[in-house]
């Protein structure tokens, strides 16, 4: 996605779009790993010094009010964002501390849900060990 489909997706969720959400929002879409507010900061940062720690902040409450962005609220001291705002879930790892996507069926979370609520949003998150965690652990 260019800035400028960016900047049109901002405008029509009635967000002005800025130099800072653009360039918060496309740092979220081209990194899809989940980070905390302070590494998009620290990351920003060096392309755009004029930026600060509140302007980043500011920028990913403004996209998650505007449903462009989830801020993910799991077992971890900071909360983490993501721009893929489709149905899925998130697997925190305990020990590496990596957060990784996982497919949700829209038709099991309708299951799950007693009759008669509305699912318009959802956040479903596991934890426990990554994979190369576990496979490097020792064996007894």
């Amino acid at each position: 996605m260019t800035q400028k489909d960016m900047a049109t997706l901002l405008g029509e969720r009635g967000l002005r779009p800025t130099v800072q959400r653009i360039a918060v929002y496309e740092y979220l879409y081209d990194h899809r790993t989940h980070p905390s507010a302070e590494t998009v900061y620290q990351a920003l940062v060096q392309q755009h010094p004029t930026f600060s720690r509140t302007t980043v902040y500011n920028s990913l409450h403004a996209l998650v009010k505007a449903g462009l962005v989830k801020e993910l609220a799991m077992d971890t001291e900071e909360r983490h964002y993501d721009a893929d705002v489709a149905l899925h879930g998130h697997f925190h790892c305990r020990r590496c501390g990596g957060i990784a996507d996982f497919t949700l069926d829209e038709s099991l979370v309708q299951r799950l849900m007693p009759d008669g609520y509305l699912v318009e949003g959802q956040g479903i998150y596991f934890s426990g060990r990554c994979p190369a965690c576990r496979s490097a652990e020792p064996t007894n």
